[in-house]
């Protein structure tokens, strides 16, 4: 093996564990800060606990009512996930096999879309949503990602689709296929290592948005995970055991669908690559 090599490879692995470590230092504050009493937080944050107080899991499990502030963020999340895969997937493919001045207007539309930053739109969004009685409800919350999350997602899709060769779908229809059949038949499944990529991001988006929910969602029942655990943050009082409690419990199932997803993930990167 060539000594040059294999020096470049180890300074280059070293380099990676480094980048790791200094990753990986939010967690553990978050996680050792997480059992601790809040003065042993104060006193010290990064020294590792005197004594493991998993006790603060199970105040925060009461406090905030999690499992209910669970299943609000889970609906949220897989039920606009499932709408904007569906809409940008459906819109983008037509957009790219109808050529023309109209489709090109309509994709510069929504990529111009993704650069309008949300505080300049934030209040005629209320006040409309408050016109359509979308406000202080989990649907009206959900169509409004909708709006928000198809530009970005009709824009992947539109570049993925590209590479997707029309012939296959003019062979599908000389067998008879209709243009939903030949979507949802042929086209859709070539598009999984795209629509990963697009569920990982706006999976990563919804489920810690915090800005949209707060002026959207009023009543306590409603609350996301991320609005639940603003609670313990108030202007003269920081409970930080009881948060970073409520912070764990929020990004572990993030952490679980990442896990979970992982092999889909190396696969979608080495797919698209392939193209």
């Amino acid at each position: 093996m060539n000594p040059k090599y294999t020096k470049y490879t180890f300074l280059l692995e070293m380099i990676g564990i480094v980048l790791g470590v200094i990753f990986l230092i939010p967690f553990y504050f978050v996680l050792v800060n997480s059992v601790k009493g809040f003065a042993d937080i104060l006193i010290d944050a990064a020294a590792w606990p005197k004594e493991f107080l998993f006790s603060n899991y199970v105040k925060v499990w009461d406090i905030i009512n999690f499992p209910r502030a669970f299943w609000n963020s889970l609906i949220i999340t897989v039920i606009s996930n499932i709408g904007l895969v569906v809409i940008s997937s459906m819109a983008a493919w037509k957009m790219v096999r109808t050529p023309g001045k109209l489709s090109k207007i309509l994709f510069v539309f929504f990529v111009s879309a993704m650069v309008i930053p949300f505080q300049t739109v934030m209040i005629p969004l209320m006040k409309l949503g408050g016109a359509l009685n979308l406000t202080n409800s989990i649907p009206g919350l959900i169509i409004m990602y909708f709006g928000f999350g198809v530009p970005l997602s009709l824009f992947l899709y539109h570049g993925f689709i590209k590479t997707v060769p029309i012939e296959i779908e003019e062979s599908a229809r000389i067998d008879g296929c209709s243009q939903f059949g030949v979507f949802w038949r042929i086209v859709f499944p070539l598009l999984k290592p795209i629509t990963v990529t697009v569920v990982i991001l706006n999976t990563l988006w919804i489920w810690n948005d915090y800005l949209l929910p707060l002026l959207v969602l009023q009543d306590a029942e409603l609350r996301t995970i991320p609005l639940a655990t603003s609670s313990f943050f108030a202007q003269y009082t920081k409970q930080w055991d009881m948060g970073l409690a409520a912070l764990v419990m929020g990004i572990t199932p993030v952490i679980i669908f990442f896990l979970f997803l992982q092999k889909h993930i190396i696969k979608g990167i080495a797919s698209g690559s392939i193209k």
